[in-house]
């Protein structure tokens, strides 16, 4: 399936193909290591996102910009209409033209279309841009409880139904 933004800029949003793999990673891999190191989930599920993601009823989505792929996010299916969204990440060179904010609609109606009633998240406090941006998708700050990362000092949920 394919999301076309209504913004000047063209962006498209797309379903995850084999050859999106090394832009998964790539697109992932920068941002953690800008602001954080890797940890053992992020080599599981960028070193092999079919079989982390995808083969358990996950999504991954990407974003195309003038031919080029700057942006991704994952929806990990966790069981009984739940998805986590995680390793949402746009490349430096494309910030700014709203596609996060295209890649996070685009996730959560693909959540929507699964038939979830909730989607959550776990990020860091520090990354106060992508906070706002949860924030405006619809996303709330519920309890923390432990994490598989480290990192993670704050999660946030949306409810669907």
């Amino acid at each position: 399936m394919t999301y076309t933004s209504e913004l000047p800029t063209a962006v498209q949003i797309v379903d995850f193909e084999p050859q999106h793999a090394k832009a998964f990673y790539d697109l992932n891999h920068e941002w953690i290591t800008r602001y954080f190191v890797m940890e053992e989930a992020d080599h599981r599920s960028l070193g092999d996102p079919k079989g982390y993601i995808l083969d358990k009823g996950g999504y991954i989505l990407m974003a195309n910009y003038k031919g080029e792929v700057v942006g991704t996010c994952a929806l990990i299916n966790d069981g009984d209409g739940i998805y986590e969204l995680a390793k949402m990440a746009v490349s430096p060179k494309a910030q700014g033209l709203k596609i996060g904010k295209l890649l996070g609609e685009a996730a959560i109606q693909k959540a929507r279309d699964a038939g979830a009633e909730k989607v959550y998240l776990v990020s860091n406090r520090r990354l106060e841009t992508a906070l706002h941006l949860y924030k405006r998708l619809g996303f709330i700050e519920v309890p923390m409880p432990p994490s598989i990362y480290e990192r993670a000092d704050i999660k946030m949920e949306i409810n669907l139904f």
